[in-house]
Formats: structure tokens, sequence, C-alpha cells
């Protein structure tokens, strides 16, 4: 039974690194929620960004997307858009990576653009116009703009990269930024923690005789995450994390914009449904927000609406975000059962690190001056470049352990690949996800091991194949099968399959890279890169009707059960949708589906929020006469 889960140059790659040999220019960028940038190590041997066509080094990771002509605009060019056209300007997008509706749905007035709610597991969708996209894609937009202005100005191929995440990033979320990667035409040779690249561009840990306890506070547009780090011979070792992946330089301006809707005695559902209006409101308060490093009074209008504020008033208001950070850092050393007194050094990342008393409050807790003195906005970047270095090869003051050559993962629903350990893994490694059956009653499950870059099993590497039998007989979703992948120092992978609520066990052992050339690899890498926009059409198109086959035996089963709670008309109607949503699928069309299902859904979901209304009326009114 399927599995549910919610033209480049020869490659010349080192199996026993998994690295690129000297010659490949290896980039590092730095994937930011407002902004991002990309940087090389220049002839000099000194990190640098690239500033193409003196644009600047910050490339906003905005995407508008022309709904007169279809063309797509990304960077400095789309930001224009975010006042006249903001239903098709998607903005920090990096929120959305990895992230189902679920996840982000008490944020979702923050988006000017269409998040789908699709009442479901399954990862956002943005809708623009008829068309719906993915954070992948979308990523893969501001990817390719970098890629696009670091070969314009380098006047070279860019092919490889480095690219950098929070730390407190998932293994969803880190799957989703190499997917990006990939579709923007890179080899995406390493996920860097943020905090780690920031540590290189200081300088710390690149000296292999240094032992260091560092913390990195990094508060950006969009998140926040504290790391504590112990380097030791040249060694990253991450010995704690905290932080808030919705917590930012975002939210300070929100602040702001609520302050003065309050000052202006708006209504703030106006103002929120005037898409205009609101973008107008952001823009001029992330404006004001960074007028404070340098000045104390900010007075300004929009239209009518004044737009006034001290310094003072902006402390207060951002006072309270602040110390939820503080908390973080508290929580990342009792975590690392650490003192303040034992961290050495103390990294300050981020655009939203230039406030006033952000670096007051957290100097004053580390009890210690900062490193601040490189670009906030360019740290990581540059730090990223540094790693691609060693990357490359090129460094040997830095230890690179051994890593697996291509990605390991198991066939889900539908025939695709899902990576479980990436390829330049640190070996041993362990990593694992869990998963669930598709169908009511299902008690076995296939579980298929691969080994390859593309997205569709049937062009990767089949490794073994089993079956976890004997699984408890429960409505589809109710199963937790947890798939674990060991990889140890030589090669071997077992692969274990846990069933959490009867503890069924079975596991497989299997030696990944046997009879496999360094040829073969390179070709598979090759492949992976050259049919990324297919593969990744394939799997959206298969997930698509996956979802919609879902949707359709979802809506079916509820209406078997619940059909005396709707109306003949509902009935019908409902089948009217579930019809269309049949023929729909035997297209080829993504959009069409998503739009297909996207209507199925918000026609029933009244539906099941009345049964639940009765439901709980029905209850209380069983309470009231006990």
């Amino acid at each position: 039974m399927p599995i549910v889960k919610f033209t480049m140059a020869k490659v010349s790659i080192n199996l026993a690194t998994g690295s690129i040999q000297k010659e490949e220019l290896i980039v590092g960028i730095d994937l930011g929620t407002t902004n991002s940038l990309i940087a090389f190590i220049n002839p000099e041997n000194n990190p640098q960004v690239i500033n193409d066509m003196g644009k600047g080094v910050l490339v906003p990771s905005i995407v508008h997307f022309d709904s007169n002509n279809g063309e797509i605009k990304v960077g400095n060019e789309a930001k224009e858009f975010l006042i006249t056209d903001p239903q098709n300007t998607i903005f920090s997008v990096k929120r959305l990576l990895g992230r189902s509706y679920k996840d982000i749905q008490n944020y979702k007035n923050f988006f000017s653009y269409k998040v789908i709610d699709d009442n479901t597991e399954s990862l956002v969708k943005i809708k623009v116009g008829d068309k719906f996209y993915t954070p992948i894609e979308l990523s893969g937009l501001i990817l390719k703009e970098l890629k696009e202005r670091a070969e314009h100005a380098l006047k070279t191929p860019v092919n490889r990269a480095v690219i950098t995440v929070p730390a407190y990033f998932n293994d969803s979320q880190r799957q989703a930024t190499r997917d990006a990667g990939k579709l923007a035409g890179l080899d995406v040779l390493r996920i860097v923690n943020e905090p780690t690249a920031a540590s290189l561009a200081y300088g710390i840990g690149l000296n292999p005789n240094e032992t260091k306890t560092i913390a990195v506070y990094d508060l950006g547009g969009g998140t926040f995450d504290v790391s504590i780090l112990q380097i030791q011979n040249g060694i990253f070792e991450v010995l704690a994390t905290n932080g808030n992946t919705f917590l930012g330089g975002d939210d300070f301006d929100s602040a702001i914009v609520d302050y003065w809707i309050e000052k202006n005695q708006l209504n703030k559902a106006e103002v929120s449904n005037n898409q205009e209006l609101s973008q107008q409101l952001r823009l001029k308060a992330e404006e004001t927000k960074k007028a404070f490093t340098h000045q104390s009074l900010v007075n300004n209008k929009i239209g009518e609406i004044w737009c006034t504020m001290d310094r003072t008033t902006f402390e207060s208001l951002i006072l309270s975000k602040v110390n939820e950070t503080i908390s973080c850092c508290l929580n990342a050393l009792n975590d690392a059962k650490l003192t303040v007194e034992q961290i050495d050094e103390v990294i300050m990342v981020g655009g939203s690190t230039r406030i006033g008393l952000v670096k007051k409050m957290v100097s004053d807790f580390f009890k210690r001056p900062l490193h601040n003195q490189v670009n906030p906005d360019k740290v990581v970047a540059l730090g990223a470049a540094i790693q691609a270095d060693v990357l490359a090869g090129n460094r040997t003051d830095i230890l690179l352990l051994d890593v697996t050559p291509l990605s390991l993962g198991i066939e889900t629903i539908g025939g695709l690949m899902d990576v479980i350990i990436t390829r330049n893994s640190k070996v041993p490694t362990k990593a694992g996800r869990q998963y669930t059956t598709s169908i009511d009653g299902q008690v076995n499950m296939k579980i298929a091991v691969y080994q390859g870059e593309r997205d569709l099993v049937k062009e990767n590497r089949k490794l073994a194949e089993f079956e976890l039998k004997g699984i408890p007989a429960m409505p589809a979703g109710f199963p937790k099968v947890d798939i674990n992948f060991l990889l140890n120092a030589d090669g071997i992978l077992k692969v274990q399959a846990l069933e959490l609520r009867s503890g069924i066990k079975q596991e497989v052992e299997v030696k990944p890279t046997y009879g496999i050339t360094d040829e073969q690899v390179e070709q598979m890498l090759l492949d992976s890169i050259t049919h990324a926009k297919s593969d990744v059409d394939q799997r959206m198109l298969i997930e698509a009707k996956t979802e919609g086959e879902q949707m359709i035996y979802t809506v079916e089963r509820f209406l078997q059960k619940n059909n005396h709670f709707l109306t003949d008309i509902e009935i019908t109607d409902t089948n009217n949708y579930l019809q269309n949503l049949k023929n729909i699928l035997l297209s080829d069309d993504k959009d069409a589906i998503h739009k297909s299902i996207d209507n199925l859904n918000d026609f029933t979901r009244p539906f099941a929020e009345r049964l639940m209304d009765e439901a709980i009326a029905v209850a209380m009114k069983g309470k009231r006469f006990e």
C-alpha cells in the first residue's frame, strides 16, 4: 500500500568528502525573509557580496506576477508593486517554506496575497490569479535571480551553492530550501546553519587550535533564533538552539501600524481589507523603524493618516517582543547547561539587530560587548561564501567530515521520492520522519528505499524493499509509523520502521554505495539539475492529483455519514463540485486541479463548521439537564 506524507558543466566530485574539486566556483547564499544576498571568495581570497549592475547587495525577497502579460519580476523591480498590486506581489515567502496552513493560520492576515486553506496538513500554496504556487517555486525564483546576478557580475556560470537557513528550521523546511535551489538550477552542496556562517564571517572557528563557546543572536525580518555553538579544532557543534520562526522585524512593523491605526481612530478590519493601504502603512512602518537608528522622531503622513512616532514610543511597543528573544537566550543557555559567564563571544546577525534597544538588552543579558562590526545584513552571506570555499577544497584549516554523496529516501504515494538523509550529510548520521496510511483499514505498508537526487523514484536507484505487516486496522491517517535511517561511518544504512501504537517493528540493512562508480554519481547529480524543472512539475502534478483524490474520499465519506444534516440542494451542489473535481483529475492541469479542490473546500467548509456547532449545542444542552 502507498505511503502518505504530510546545462551545466561536468561535476568533479571527491567521494571521500562529497566536495567539489578546486576549479569549481561555489557561491554562498543567504536566502532571507526580507532580503537575500549572494557572495563569493574574490581573487584576493576574501569573501565579498555581489552588487550586480549597481542594484545594491540586498535583493528584496519579493516576487511580482503581472496579471496582464504574465511577466515575473523578482527583487528590486518587484518591490514597487507591494502597494500598487499587493495581491499579485509575494513577500516573506521564507515564512511559508515547509509549512502547512495550520502552521500559519494565526498569521494569515499578515499576507496581502491569498494563502490557500485546504484544512489539511498539506504544505501551503499561494494563489495568484488562476495559478497556484508553492513556497518552493517562489523561493526558486528568488534563488534564480541571485544566480543570474552572480553570473552577470562574475562573467562565469554559477552552478554550485551553499545556502543558509535559520538553525531553528526543521527537516521539512531544510528540504524545501534544497528543492528551491534545485529548481533554480543550483546544486546545493550543503544547507548551513546561519549561526555557523556568521561565526565564520567573524573569523571565529578558522583557527584549528581555538576553542570557544559563542552565542549567535539572529533577528531578521521574519525569524529569530539564538544558537549556542562550541568550536573546537575547526569543528562547529551546536549545543542548543532556541527561537521563533514567526518573530522578527515584520512584527515590529506590525506594532507600529497598529499604533497608528489606534491613534488615527481607524477600523482595523477595514484597513486589513484595504490591501493597498495596508501595504502603504507596512512600508511606512518599516521606514520609520529604520529611521530610529539615527533619529528620535518621525513625522509622516499617508493621505489623511498621521504617521507620527518617537523612539521612546517605538521601544515601548517592541519591548515585549525583544523580551521574548531574551527569554529564548535564557532557554538556549539552560538547554546547553551553560551560564552567561561561560559564553566567550556574542555575534549579532540580521537587520533588526541595528535597533538600539535590541543591542542594549542583548549586551546587558550576556554581560559583554557584542560583535556587530560586520554589516549584520551581509554577515551570513559572507560566512556562507567561506563555507563554500571549504567545500571547494581551498581551505584545509577547517575539518570537513566524510559525507554521503547521494540522498537517501523512500517511495511515497504517486511514486515520489521523499528524502530522509540529504546528500552531503555528515556521517555517521541518523534521520527519520513519520508517515501514515492512505486508506481505511490498511494493515501493511511497503517501504522501498532509494538513493538519488530525482523527484521520481523511477529515476533513482533502488536499494531495498520490505513490508511492515500487522498495522492495527484504523481509519486512514491514524496509524503513526516512524521510519528512521541510520547511516554509519562505513556507509552501511539501517532502515527501521516502527508503528507507534502497536510497537510493530521491521528493519533492513543495505550498503548505499555498493556497485556505483564515481562517474555514475556525477551523472546522477548532473541529471538532477538538468531535469529539475520537469521533475518538480511532475512532482507537483502528482501531489495535486493525490490531494484531489484524498479530498474526494474525505467529502464522500462526510456525505455518507452526515447527509441528514444537509439540504437536498446542498447535497446536489456538493456532488456537482465532486464530479467536476473527478473530471479535472483526468487532466494534467495542476492549477485547474488546485482550483477545483479550493472551490470544493470553500463550499463544504461551512457544513463541517455547522455540524461542529450542532454537536457542541447538543453537548451543552445535555450538560444543563444533568
